[in-house]
């Protein structure tokens, strides 16, 4: 139950906005260039904005909570930063007709507690934070133990049944389990073995490296194992971010024989990525990361992958993996050597520089040619643009919303 009748009447309030938003009918037609985006028959270039620097965004108090329960706060917090994109930045985002109240559940298959306590200096007291070794052999490798996975079902009802206490009459609640997770080995063991040492370990002691990787993805696929058995995945309508991505609405998932009450990885999307691999060859690249990632990402129904790191030379490894539908293009690629590589057989998942929101002075120019270069040089890939790791607008939240209108004037142009 809601105790503070005015908690409940923010909530209702704001509920009810996203609710008559949700009707309109740009959602429908929106999802469905996703999904034709994700079968590979895109119309034109998607666009989505993510990884918002909200702290700088507030104006006029939209951003502004105002409920007093810790519950509420949370669900006033979503509901705010999504009504407030919907109106200054949507760009090609989809708002579904019902609200969903999560399982409370976890690990993920990342970071979580698998058993090595990292340990962290700052050389200067206040600087960049280095992670020392603390695996060293590969008896040390092997302490990697596998999470527990839990589930409280008690909390998962008591936060649906206050969520549909405050939606009455106004929109459907659905429980919802897991529906996505990253798998990002190294962006976990990074933290066990530190950057230099992982690079000098791959040539001088290849077989420390080779247990960890076994050890890890080991506790991966268990932790997934055990969110199948214990029912804690869900099919979604894909109305979420896959990978680095953007929306995972397609019609390929879930498998035709898929049961509700038991989902398996294959009905989901999967993702995984090698952002430590930036300035390794291909050949190392796969045998320290990918031939061990491989497996995972074809448990799942569709994958995708990368994030940060350039992939546009990798296409030729990454080609291995049999469900790759998704590839991140970040800002340091060679395009015309990434458009030659990925060509029409996977989504070419482009990050432009959020780099442009950090200057003294905003350029939309800039952005405009750095939108434009795309369109131009990857004409017969399947694009999207997803705006992401946007540490910063100066506090000028009009950048990120002039960028949205530039970038979807150009596509739809």
């Amino acid at each position: 139950m809601i105790d503070s009748e005015r908690d409940k009447a923010i909530l209702r309030d704001l509920i009810a906005q996203y609710a008559e938003i949700a009707r309109l009918p740009i959602h429908k037609e929106k999802a469905e260039l996703w999904r034709r985006l994700n079968r590979l028959e895109s119309v034109r270039p998607m666009v989505w904005i993510n990884e918002i620097p909200w702290h700088e965004m507030n104006v006029n108090d939209e951003l502004t909570v105002q409920c007093e329960d810790e519950f509420c706060r949370g669900i006033e917090s979503s509901l705010r930063m999504t009504l407030y994109q919907w109106r200054h930045l949507p760009a090609d985002m989809v708002l579904d007709p019902v609200l969903y109240s999560s399982y409370v559940c976890g690990p993920t298959s990342t970071y979580a507690d698998y058993g090595i306590e990292e340990e962290v200096v700052t050389p200067d007291g206040h600087g960049s934070a280095i992670w020392k070794t603390v695996i060293h052999s590969e008896e040390d490798a092997d302490r990697i133990s596998t999470p527990q996975v839990y589930v409280d079902w008690e909390a998962t009802e008591r936060n649906y049944q206050r969520l549909a206490e405050i939606c009455d009459g106004i929109m459907p609640v659905e429980k919802r389990g897991i529906v996505h997770q990253w798998c990002s080995p190294w962006d976990q063991m990074i933290h066990w073995i530190g950057i230099e040492e992982l690079y000098f370990s791959m040539v001088e002691r290849p077989e420390v490296v080779h247990r960890m990787l076994q050890r890890f993805m080991k506790a991966v696929h268990e932790v997934l194992d055990q969110q199948e058995s214990m029912g804690l995945l869900s099919v979604s309508t894909g109305n979420h971010r896959v990978g680095s991505g953007g929306l995972g609405i397609t019609d390929a998932l879930p498998q035709p024989d898929c049961d509700p009450q038991h989902v398996r990885p294959i009905d989901q999307w999967g993702t995984s990525t090698g952002q430590i691999f930036s300035e390794v060859s291909p050949a190392m690249h796969d045998e320290f990361c990918l031939q061990y990632e491989q497996p995972y990402l074809e448990r799942f129904g569709l994958s995708c992958y990368g994030c940060c790191e350039p992939l546009h030379l990798k296409m030729g490894i990454l080609r291995k993996v049999k469900n790759l539908r998704r590839v991140s293009m970040s800002p340091y690629i060679d395009i015309d050597i990434a458009v030659e590589n990925v060509g029409a057989d996977y989504i070419f998942s482009s990050k432009p520089t959020p780099a442009i929101f950090a200057d003294d002075t905003w350029d939309p120019e800039w952005a405009r040619k750095d939108v434009r270069k795309v369109l131009d040089r990857a004409k017969g890939c399947h694009v999207e643009f997803v705006m992401k790791d946007i540490s910063t607008v100066r506090n000028k939240p009009q950048r990120l919303w002039e960028w949205a209108e530039i970038a979807m004037e150009m596509v739809e142009g």
